[in-house]
Formats: C-alpha cells, structure tokens, sequence
C-alpha cells in the first residue's frame, strides 16, 4: 500500500467537498482520477501531499513515501538555467562525481604513500560503484531526453527558466518530476502545456514507467492510454472502476442501470409498505402497521443513480444551406511575410463534411485557419469558398469576447433586433440563467468563457465552422455535449484540436499537419495514429538493422579510424608558424576523396543514429537511448577528426 483515505471528510466555507472518501493505491497502479469540475480531485492531492488536512477521518500514508507533485505555477531561482534546473534534480549524483574527481586529483598527486593511496582507490571504487549502480553514466542524457521530449529545445538549454513562457515552465517542472521518479507522481492536468508530439511522449514515457501515479485530466485520450484504473469522485465519494475511461464509462453507466433499477424497485416497495400502514394503523392490523413502520425506519434507504447535470444544449440543427463544394484549395502555401510555414495544400472539403487539423505546435496550423478567413494572405497558390458559404471562428484565445460587456450585451451584439425573452432563452441552453445574464465578461472563469463563444457561434446562424481548440476551456460533460452537437450539425466544420478523443468522435476526416509537409487521411485519429505507430516502429527498425549491419558492411572504417587524428589531441601546428599559415599533416597523407568518402560515411551513421534516438522505443527506454548517445558523441568526435584531417590535407595541397 502507498496510501489510504478512511472515511475523509473535506469542507470549505460550510460546502461539502469530500464527504466520506475511502480508497486505496498501491504500488505500481496507474490511476485516473476523474469527476466534475469542483468535485474535489485537487483537494484530495492536496491532502494526500499534506498541503492541508482533513476535517475528519484519516490519511494512512506508506514510511517515507515520496511524492512528486505537478505544481501549475513553479517557480525557479532567478540564475538558474533550463538545464541546470533539470540536473539539479540529480544532486546527489552530482555531489559524488564532484568528490569523484577530487579524488582523482589526490590519487595523482605525487608523494602519496601506499596507505594513503590504498584508502582514496577504495573510497573511489566505492563511490564509482553507487554512481554507476544509480544510474550516473546516463543521467546528462535522460534529461536531455525528457526536456526534449516534452517540446523544449537544445537553444532553450541555456535560457533563465524564469524567462520561459508559463506553459515552458510547466513543462520544465513536468520534465523534473518525470526525471525525478518519486514512489507516487501526482499529475494535475499534465497534458495542458503540451502539444500533440509532447503529449505522444508523455504516454510512451508512462507506459514504461515502473512506479505508480495518479492523473487528473480533461484528455480523455491520454487517460485510455495511460491508465490501468480510474477513481470516480462524485457527490463526495469515490468509486473504483478497473480499465481506463473508455471502460470506466461503459462500466459507470450499467452499475447505474443496476442502481437505478434497484431504487425504483424499493421505491415501489417503500409506498406499498406506507400505503398499508397508512391504511391500518388505527384499525386491527394496528400491531402489523407499526412493525411495518419500525422495518422501514431501520430500512437502509438506496440512493437514486447519478443523473449528469446538464452542460449546455449546444444544438445546431437550423442552418442555411451551402453548395456541395465548400472549400478548395489548390497548391496554398500559408505563412508569414511572404515566407511559407505550412503546404502546399491541395484539397477539397465538402458541405457536411468535420475535417479535423491536427500536428505538433509550429506546423501551421492556427496560420492555415488566419489564411482561410482572410486574416493572412496566401504565401503561393489560391482557396475559394464556395457559394452560400457563411462562416463563424472560435478563437481558442477566446479573443473575440470583449471583457467590458455582459454575458447579454455579447450575444445582443451579434443579433441587435433580438428581443431580451429570445436572448435569455437561448443563453439558458448555454447555463446562464437570471440575472447571471448581466455579469461583466472579466468576471466569468476560463470554462464559462468558452461556453459564451460557442454561444455566440452557434447563435450566428454559420453553416461553415472554424473551429481553433474549442474543448480547451470545457470540462468532459460539455466536450460530450459539444460533440453530439457538432455529429448532428448539418452544416461544414474545420476544427484545429489535440483532444484526440474529441476528433475520433466528430471528425470524419483529417489532415495531419508537420513542418514541411501535410497528409490528407479519409479516417478516424485512432486509425491514423495506428498507422504512424507501424511507420515508427518500422523506421526503429529500420535504424536498427543498419546500426547492426554497419560494422560487418564497412570493414574499411579501422583503417580510416587507424589514419584519423585523435580529437582529444588535435595535429599542432608546427614550431614558429603563425595561426593563417599552412600546415604539413605529420604521418602518412590520404587522398583527399578517401577522407571525403569517410566522411559521407560517417555522416549517414550520424543521421541514422540520430533518426533510431528520435523513436519512442529508443526515447524511453534510458539504456538503449545512452548506448545510441554514445555512439552518437564517438560518431561526433569522428567528424570532427575527420574534417580536421581533410582541412590540412586541403591546405597542404593548395
């Protein structure tokens, strides 16, 4: 067991948030942890970590248990660079190879007696041991792995983390637990920062994790993936369910049928039993009505089956009519400033079709939507929309609200000759009601703003939707909502999204995004994304089988080796010659075309090694990735030698 709640009760200015919650996690579970919004699963995190107490009941944690918890607002010392932060997570690793080379330097002292010596070589044989066993020899490489893997980059390496962005900074501190790898990882919402390559990595990185976690998230995906059981919080309490969401669902709703059946049928009972006491309590059968009633006041009482709140009617059936053909686009590039950043694009969406646009962050795809309505001009190439085409944006900035006006001021804006009764009527199926109506936009959370957008998008009446990240600020019931909405559309959607469970509801097509290049695919995001685990796997494989193959293939790379510069001890030049000189290679001189074929060699080695380190296979699995990085560094250093022996063969001859 790692922890346990019993019977933990939870209040917050007089409201109920846990109300009894009992449950266990034990070692190695990966849980999801899923419930409303404000049901309560940060202020159980909150407890667990310590960070605040419970009202009643008790917290039986594990001896010295350690815990990693995912912070949404980190904070790091002003001096400290990117890479430095996630090392630090390495400190004691650190401090052994600092004494390490210490006694290195005491070892090589001269004048050392036998005794001295003996007891610095058995101090170092010990340290030498716990740094290997610890993991010392790969521990620069893992985190170069895992910074990179979230989304950082090698130029981010070097910055000030408190220059980041607040959604780098989530990742850095994401990167340091991973790295950090504590008996329980905590992760409040992970994915949030994340773009959809990061997000990938983090699911290939927690399916090979060997200790245990809990998860909060909105991404439904993620939680299929990486989740083994899933903790409902509702009403405060918890129920456990085995499998990830897909199942807990599946499983939540016929535990429901079975409650709610087994309600109705004591209901039944309960009015027979009151309505025979009611009948006979004053006449013969007087002792039999009060036993009857003695039965039913000790009667444990069975709770109706939950029923979902609503989270919007998000209808959008009447709409006017477009063409068949909505959109064309033939050989568009987008970008900026005359420079291309995504296409060519050479496609055809038409009326009814959901086109999902999803990539990695910086493929373009926010640029291609701007393109589409006009926002950018096109880099090359031409779109035409086609005819009776009327089209409404939602911003995932949400940037088309303005904060001064009412929630009733921002829909009348869109509609002024609406009367107040249509107006109310129609933001009541959006959960704003009475005089909420007239709160000032600023005021409003970041889910009750995305709900007021969409408002307004569906109010426009639009028969082609642009849809940027419309899931981001909403919870899952309204993602649900929102999706049975968009399936019964009858007009033309585009929607940008990494809510991958969200796009294999609604989208009935997508175009897949990477820099440079674009991939039109007449399916579902998980068809799609079991094809690009096959190509991946494939090119591992690939990459492997040339790794292997390399060493029998090219026998002639001793000999280029045995001619190649040390590049710990470049060739000098010599005595007397000043820097611009020419210099004469000391030893036997090669043709130049056999230094330029060594190095086509090892150039290609060096893309394959590079390409293998960039598969998730090798990426997450930390003794494979450091045998690559070191033949990555040894194919480095390589080059190097190698173009310095070109260069002074060059200038010798020149």
């Amino acid at each position: 067991m790692l922890f346990r709640f019993e019977d933990v009760h939870k209040s917050y200015g007089g409201h109920d948030i846990l109300c009894g919650v009992t449950c266990q996690v034990n070692p190695g579970e990966k849980i999801g942890l899923v419930g409303r919004n404000g049901a309560g699963k940060s202020t159980m995190l909150r407890l667990l970590c310590g960070l605040d107490q419970p009202d009643r009941g008790q917290i039986i944690r594990a001896t010295n248990l350690s815990f990693g918890l995912l912070e949404q607002h980190p904070h790091f010392p002003p001096e400290v660079t990117v890479l430095e932060a996630a090392l630090s997570v390495f400190s004691a690793l650190q401090a052994m190879e600092r004494e390490m080379r210490q006694l290195e330097h005491a070892m090589a002292e001269p004048g050392q007696g036998s005794d001295c010596l003996a007891d610095l070589l058995e101090r170092y044989s010990e340290l030498q041991h716990r740094f290997e066993e610890q993991g010392g020899f790969t521990y620069p490489a893992r985190t170069e792995e895992v910074l990179l893997g979230l989304g950082l980059t090698r130029e981010d390496f070097s910055k000030p983390a408190v220059r980041l962005s607040g959604g780098q900074q989530g990742r850095l501190h994401l990167g340091m637990l991973l790295l950090r790898q504590p008996d329980l990882l905590l992760l409040d919402e992970p994915t949030n920062h994340l773009d959809l390559r990061a997000i990938e990595w983090l699911e290939e990185f927690l399916t090979n994790y060997a200790a245990a976690y809990l998860v909060i998230s909105h991404d439904r995906f993620f939680l299929d993936r990486v989740t083994t059981r899933t903790i409902e919080l509702d009403r405060g309490r918890t129920t456990s369910y085995t499998g990830g969401f897909t199942e807990y669902v599946a499983k939540r709703d016929a535990l429901r049928e079975i409650q709610q059946r087994h309600y109705e049928k004591q209901q039944e009972e309960i009015a027979r039993q009151e309505e025979f006491i009611r009948r006979n309590i004053a006449g013969q059968k007087t002792k039999q009505a009060k036993s009857r009633r003695n039965l039913l006041a000790r009667m444990e009482r069975i709770e109706a089956a939950t029923v979902d709140a609503p989270q919007g009617n998000f209808s959008m059936k009447h709409v006017p009519r477009s063409g068949e053909w909505v959109l064309t686009l033939e050989d568009l590039r987008v970008g900026y400033g005359g420079k291309a950043v995504a296409g060519p694009f050479n496609l055809v969406v038409r009326r009814g079709e959901r086109l999902g646009i999803v990539g990695p962050n910086g493929a373009g795809k926010t640029t291609l939507l701007k393109t589409l309505l006009g926002i950018l001009p096109p880099v090359t190439g031409t779109l035409r929309w086609g005819t009776g085409v009327k089209t409404a944006y939602y911003d995932q900035r949400l940037e088309s609200l303005t904060l001064a006006n009412s929630i009733f001021a921002e829909l009348q804006s869109v509609n002024p000759s609406a009367t107040e009764f249509e107006l109310r009527s129609f933001l009541a199926r959006f959960l704003f009601t009475g005089d909420d109506v007239f709160k000032p936009i600023r005021t409003l959370s970041g889910g009750e703003r995305g709900r007021l957008a969409l408002a307004k998008l569906i109010y426009s009446r639009s028969n082609v939707l642009i849809l940027d990240e419309p899931t981001n600020h909403l919870d899952i019931p309204s993602c649900e909502a929102l999706e049975m909405a968009l399936v019964q559309y009858p007009g033309t959607c585009l929607i940008v999204s990494h809510d991958r469970y969200f796009l294999d509801n609604v989208a009935t097509r997508l175009l897949w995004l990477e820099p440079g290049s674009s991939r039109d695919f007449d399916g579902s995001y998980s068809e799609l994304w079991e094809i690009r685990q096959a190509e991946q796997r494939e090119a591992a494989r690939r990459a492997k089988a040339a790794e292997t193959a390399r060493p029998a293939a090219q026998p002639a790379e001793t000999h280029a080796q045995a001619h190649t510069p040390s590049p710990a001890a470049p060739p000098a030049a010599p005595t007397g010659t000043s820097p611009g000189a020419k210099k004469k290679p000391r030893g036997k001189v090669r043709p130049v075309e056999a230094i330029e074929s060594d190095i086509a060699r090892a150039e290609a080695d060096l893309a394959t090694v590079s390409a293998a380190m960039a598969t998730p296979e090798v990426a997450t699995d930390p003794v494979r990735y450091s045998e690559f990085h070191q033949q990555y560094e040894k194919l480095t250093q390589r080059l190097e030698a190698l173009y310095a022996e070109w260069e002074l063969v060059a200038q010798a001859s020149a």
